[in-house]
């Protein structure tokens, strides 16, 4: 069954196409990654195109990319998205993976976006435990840093660091997700199981967007840059 993944180079996503890879019915063609135009960079996440392209490469998987503007409205994500989703039924793709765990409405709106297209929506991590996901993603052997965190929910000391055991134990003890699936922060994976190779990567530049439904100074970005080889002589 040929097979796309939701993907956003972030943890949830990777562990779900890791999960599909396990069952080898699903023949894994491509990886459907949304980007904005302008910064060159994966929506929300904020990590850079070349990244994205070297995650693709470790994992020997094509990529299938959409592009929208910077300030894209509903309907112009709507046109994308669904000239997307006619281009894989084209290619004959018959489901579509997703990274959700537990949000209904995103589920929902999955599963219409994908009604009378012939490609069947598959969720392999829905329903399970955050706390059991979390961990068996790091006994896996993926690794992952945040590249962005809600302010309004997580401390921005977060920002930049890897998603280990000392992660967990450090995340507040409260309402909040460990897996970030309320949108408290968003991740980039520098390696795992499924990857040829490791992404070589130091942190750059902090920088925060505003929220533009409260006007508020809300999201902070930790930028990840590519490591060059001259880089690495360096130490």
């Amino acid at each position: 069954m040929k097979t796309v993944i939701a993907f956003s180079g972030g943890k949830d996503s990777t562990l779900a196409l890791y999960t599909i890879q396990q069952h080898p019915e699903y023949e894994v063609d491509s990886l459907l990654v949304t980007l904005t135009e302008g910064f060159d960079r994966v929506s929300i996440h904020g990590v850079r195109h070349e990244l994205l392209k070297l995650q693709a490469e470790s994992l020997g998987i094509s990529l299938r990319e959409v592009w929208i503007p910077g300030d894209c409205s509903y309907e112009v994500y709507q046109e994308r998205m669904g000239k997307a989703v006619s281009d894989m039924a084209d290619d004959e793709i018959t489901h579509m993976v997703f990274g959700d765990i537990h949000l209904e409405d995103v589920r929902e709106y999955r599963e219409k976006m994908l009604t009378d297209t012939g490609i069947t929506p598959l969720f392999p991590l829905w329903g399970r435990s955050v706390g059991k996901l979390s961990r068996e993603f790091i006994e896996l052997g993926f690794k992952t840093v945040l590249t962005c965190v809600d302010m309004e929910q997580l401390d921005r000391s977060f920002a930049g660091r890897v998603y280990d055991e000392a992660f967990i134990e450090d995340y507040p003890e409260d309402t909040r997700d460990i897996c970030g699936e309320n949108g408290e922060f968003h991740t980039f994976v520098f390696n795992g199981p499924n990857f040829r190779f490791p992404i070589q990567y130091e942190l750059g530049e902090e920088r925060v967007t505003r929220d533009f439904v409260s006007g508020k100074d809300r999201f902070l970005y930790r930028d990840v840059v590519l490591q060059r080889d001259s880089d690495l002589k360096d130490k």
